[in-house]
């Protein structure tokens, strides 16, 4: 439907003092089409909110929360309160003077929020670009979608804090934010862009989101950064370097691997060194100190070697008893783990931990090379001490058990297929700080990643006739072309916060395409989450995307010329990613042989083009569900400014409401059941089977799903896993289980609650006391070599 402002309708009716009759009038004419909606419900439940003088914007605006609390009942209220959002986002925009698109470019631009550039090519193109805009695209969101948009991502105007912008106006922005050139041509791919975000068919990621077409157009999502050296000036540079990255809403990953360990002689004084927790300390302080422009605090991930001499105390930093000042509360941790921890950890064997300052070599080796390195040192007699490898691995367990960090992430597997590491001495030394980067960083270059996540679910056939035409192959070969274009677009335009940053990012342009929505594809073509047919479609979708992005960028390397680093490639020596998997079984072997011959022929345009990142807040303003996760309940809660609301799962109502299930105490039971479906009375199999959660789903899928998408991602993916009642035998089986099947990183372990081990008997939840080091060895032992027994992985 066509959402008019409703400005002169509704005065006529408040001059005759009827503002509950205007509501009303809205209310009936915005729920139309949504035959399960009562608009006199939700006028009834605005009109008891209001109070005297209450005038008809305060009303509506009552009326929007009586929508949204309706939600859990039935989801098409999510629309209802859309539409009545929307028009109070316009008519609060056509108050501050943005009464068309370039006129909400001129008044942002007068405020000192609108780039000159943009400013200047929407002055040039008023009339065509503001016919572009979509009457219908604000109808698309649902409400949760719209509040996040309004709430985070509209400009306002720095005096009154109005917004100047409507949802389209801002989708048209980041568009004309990312043109290059002038004329027909370039309009026209604004066009393409902002048709793309408006249809929810594409969302770049949050930096480009808030900053494109700005002042400021710092629109990378993340920043990885090589450890610092192993002398003073070196760690606090790096200090500087990520307070700056965080300012303009950067998310960190950095190595820590290089600096010595606790009581290493410092030659210059003779003394003894404090290690990495005291610089960790400050780091800390400094993350906490930085948010990110005002819109999200800072945020960094640090990573250490699990050699290294220090690892005992850097598990300890995130524990909530002990020395304070030793402990980090505002740093991520993850583990950078060689393969040859995780093979002593299988032969029960022991492990040697070393300062990087009797071994500096080990950081920049991986595989074979590490491996001898190791054992050469080992022989030499440098290891500060020897601990059974099963020890610190059952303490990693224990560390991600209670605080679900020291994420599990795997220096060979990230290293081995990398198409940057192709010449000695180019390693990947760490992730970012969500664990789907992986991109080569020294002293010198900071890597860099501009991401952008495809909407699955709105890729879909209309009628499928099996999974080989499940999706509209096409149609995301489009959208891959066009997203792809545009985060290549962003190394150029965009703004670099350290010099080491903007180096790296033009000599290896590489960007970071994802996903989202894959829970909703499945819902959708009514396939369980653990079904080989879904993962046999995930897999399909994975090499669709790689295929049409390396097209992509071999297009543009033809127009536009090839990155500077190519030479330094695997792909400039013929080897892709899909290469380094012996198991991978491409589908459209065509294409791949064609593909192969035109990148000899022309290169890359970028190194790296894959990337599944986390989705939470783009995916809310898609309306479906984050990245490529499994749903992690039936009935959730969403936060906005105006308080709490319970969102149902909208795929499991349609089915209930087809089967004449979703009653009141339907309602009643999956409330009280938390969200999980297993337990609502006479709920057919195939539904139980099509909704369950995360947690009630074999982690052993997941894993899987996300293995056999490895061959068709060139960097990574932000995988979380899910435990409600977490064991060291049980995380013990399966990170073994994620290492053997080739992932290269994992990120979260979820859990219930998040910072506790639960205990699931008698239905309880306690906090289980550290078990002594015979009990995790014991537990270790048995899930190692028992690796089928593993519960979490049935």
């Amino acid at each position: 439907m066509t959402i008019a402002a409703p400005a002169e309708a509704a005065s006529a009716l408040l001059d005759r003092d009827e503002p509950g009759t205007a509501l009303l009038r809205i209310l009936t004419d915005s729920s139309a089409d949504l035959p399960q909606v009562d608009p006199g419900r939700v006028a009834a439940a605005a009109l008891r909110g209001r109070h005297a003088g209450s005038d008809f914007a305060e009303l509506r605006s009552l009326a929007v929360d009586a929508a949204a609390a309706l939600i859990a009942d039935d989801p098409q209220y999510s629309r209802l309160a859309a539409r009545l959002l929307a028009r109070e986002i316009a008519d609060e925009a056509v108050g501050q003077g943005a009464v068309c698109f370039a006129a909400s470019i001129e008044v942002g631009h007068r405020e000192g929020l609108i780039g000159d550039a943009t400013a200047a090519f929407v002055a040039r193109h008023a009339a065509a670009l503001d016919a572009l805009i979509d009457p219908e695209g604000d109808d698309r969101f649902e409400y949760f979608g719209l509040r996040t948009v309004q709430s985070r991502y509209l400009l306002r105007h720095p005096i009154t804090r109005q917004v100047i912008e409507t949802p389209q106006h801002f989708l048209l922005r980041v568009a004309c934010g990312l043109t290059v050139g002038e004329g027909e041509q370039s309009v026209a791919e604004v066009a393409e862009f902002y048709r793309l975000m408006s249809r929810l068919d594409y969302l770049p990621s949050s930096p480009t989101l808030f900053n494109s077409g700005t002042r400021h157009p710092q629109m990378s999502s993340c920043y990885l950064l090589d450890s610092p050296l192993d002398e003073l000036d070196s760690i606090y540079n790096r200090y500087a370097q990520i307070a700056r990255l965080s300012k303009h809403a950067g998310g960190i990953g950095l190595s820590y691997s290089r600096v010595r360990s606790r009581g290493s002689l410092i030659r210059g004084t003779n003394g003894k060194s404090n290690g990495i927790v005291p610089f960790l300390r400050t780091l800390d302080s400094s993350v906490a100190a930085v948010n990110q422009g005002g819109r999200r605090k800072g945020a960094a991930c640090v990573y250490l070697e699990t050699w290294h001499a220090d690892i005992e105390e850097f598990l300890e930093l995130r524990d909530n008893t002990g020395e304070e000042a030793r402990r980090t509360h505002n740093l991520n941790l993850a583990h950078w783990i060689p393969d040859e921890f995780m093979r002593r950890v299988e032969a029960d064997a022991d492990w040697s931990l070393f300062s990087p300052s009797d071994v500096p070599e080990l950081v920049d080796l991986w595989g074979a090379d590490f491996d001898a390195a190791y054992a050469k040192a080992e022989q030499a007699g440098k290891a500060v001490r020897t601990i059974p490898a099963r020890t610190l691995y059952s303490r990693m367990m224990r560390t991600l058990a209670q605080t679900g960090n020291g994420w599990m992430t795997f220096k060979d597997a990230s290293n081995r297929a990398a198409n940057q590491t192709a010449l000695p001495g180019r390693t990947v030394h760490s992730s970012n700080l969500c664990t789907e980067i992986l991109e080569v960083t020294d002293d010198s270059e900071t890597a860099v990643c501009n991401l952008g996540s495809i909407n699955l679910a709105a890729h879909l056939a209309e009628n499928p006739s099996g999974l080989l035409d499940a999706m509209d192959w096409e149609r995301l070969d489009a959208t891959v072309r066009t997203a792809v274009t545009f985060l290549d677009r962003v190394v150029d335009i965009n703004f670099y916060p350290t010099p080491e940053a903007g180096t790296s990012n033009a000599r290896w342009r590489p960007v970071g395409l994802g996903a989202m929505g894959l829970q909703d594809v499945f819902f959708r073509l009514r396939l369980p989450f653990d079904s080989a047919e879904a993962k046999r479609l995930s897999t399909l979708i994975a090499e669709r995307i790689m295929l049409a992005a390396y097209e992509t960028s071999c297009d543009l390397a033809e127009r536009l010329g090839r990155h500077a680093a190519y030479g330094e490639t695997r792909a400039a020596r013929g080897q892709l990613h899909v290469d380094h998997f012996a198991d991978a079984a491409p589908h459209w072997t065509d294409r791949w042989n064609d593909l192969r011959a035109r990148i000899a022929e022309t290169g890359l345009r970028n190194s790296l083009l894959l990337a599944i990142a986390p989705t939470a807040t783009i995916a809310s303003i898609a309306g479906v569900y984050e990245c490529i996760e499994p749903q992690v309940s039936n009935l959730f809660k969403r936060e906005t400014l105006s308080g709490e609301f319970l969102q149902v799962n909208p795929y499991l109502v349609a089915d209930l409401k087809a089967r004449g299930l979703w009653t009141a105490a339907t309602r009643d039971a999956l409330r009280a059941a938390n969200g999980s479906a297993q337990e609502i009375p006479g709920l057919p199999a195939d539904l139980t089977a099509l909704y369950r959660t995360a947690w009630e789903l074999p982690q052993r899928a997941l894993i899987d799903m996300a293995a056999a998408r490895t061959p068709y991602l060139d960097q990574s993916q932000s995988l979380n896993l899910f435990m409600a009642a977490p064991t060291i035998g049980k995380l013990s089986s399966m990170y073994a289980y994620a290492w053997k099947s080739g992932l290269k990183t994992t990120y979260y372990l979820r859990s219930r609650p998040a910072t506790r081990i639960a205990q699931a008997a008698a239905g309880t939840t306690a906090v289980i006391p550290a078990p002594t080091t015979e009990e995790q060895a014991a537990a270790v032992a048995c899930s190692l070599e028992n690796p089928e027994s593993c519960e979490a992985c049935q």
